[in-house]
């Protein structure tokens, strides 16, 4: 598991699993089609995104489906901090 998913799926553990058992928790499994993040806590979890990597993640992207797993997520990241990287 890379740093960007590890990061993730740190927090998704810390802010919205209510027991013990984290670790099934992986890279590839299922946040929001799963009921692990709604769009309440999708929001919360792209405010952290943004601010941990310094980056903007534009609403177009800001989709259930790339924020279904910590993979998807992280590649959505690296994604938006190329753009960043081409800007400056």
């Amino acid at each position: 598991m890379d740093e960007i998913s590890q990061a993730v799926r740190d927090y998704v553990i810390r802010e919205y699993v209510t027991t013990d058992d984290n670790s099934d928790i992986t890279e590839t499994t299922p946040l929001i089609s799963s009921g692990i993040v709604d769009s309440f806590s999708m929001v919360s979890l792209l405010r952290f995104l943004e601010k941990k990597y310094a980056i903007r993640i534009p609403d177009s992207a800001a989709t259930p489906e790339a924020f279904d797993t910590a993979e998807r997520i992280a590649a959505l990241v690296r994604r938006c901090q190329t753009a960043s990287a081409r800007r400056a």
